[in-house]
């Protein structure tokens, strides 16, 4: 035959909340089955436990919207459906390799000690950091307000200045 014997399917199980919530799960089953009947055109189609229990896991009023299934064609004649793991699919491809190139720069022996004197003055600078930064972030908090008052201000100089050329313009 010329027709593949295994295929993967996402099937849409929206529908299955559209009917009596009890019977919802049974329901998204019968569904699977008749997708399928339809896409694999064979009558006899067997579902694997792992899928039925995919379904009923969160009970008979909640089964997924959405599943991803694997359906293949046995040499007795049916259609076994299972679940989908796209681990085993990973496996059976291998990943493309990258190519990585390292520089490997070896420091001179003035460089390295130039390199431990400025370790050493950044490990100094950080302890004394912490009891320099506290003040500071006191004095921008009390800086803030001062900064609003001249800024109320500035407006009420500008409307005297609007109001001098109406005065001349009426004069004419």
């Amino acid at each position: 035959m010329s027709q593949e014997l295994e295929r993967v399917y996402t099937i849409n199980l929206g529908k299955v909340w559209l009917s009596v919530d009890t019977h919802r799960a049974t329901r998204a089953i019968n569904m699977i089955k008749e997708f399928a009947r339809r896409h694999m055109k064979v009558e006899d189609i067997k579902i694997e436990e792992d899928l039925a229990q995919q379904i009923w896991a969160r009970g008979a009023r909640s089964p997924p919207r959405k599943i991803r299934v694997r359906m293949t064609k046995t040499d007795e004649g049916y259609i076994l459906v299972s679940r989908f793991d796209d681990e085993v699919e990973a496996e059976v491809t291998p990943d493309k390799e990258t190519k990585k190139i390292e520089e490997t720069v070896e420091p001179t022996k003035e460089e390295s000690s130039e390199d431990s004197k400025k370790m050493e003055e950044t490990v100094d600078t950080a302890k004394e950091t912490p009891a320099k930064e506290t003040p500071a972030k006191e004095t921008p908090a009390k800086e803030t307000p001062a900064k609003e008052t001249p800024a109320k201000e500035t407006p009420a100089k500008e409307t005297p200045a609007k109001e001098t050329p109406a005065k001349e313009t009426k004069k004419k």
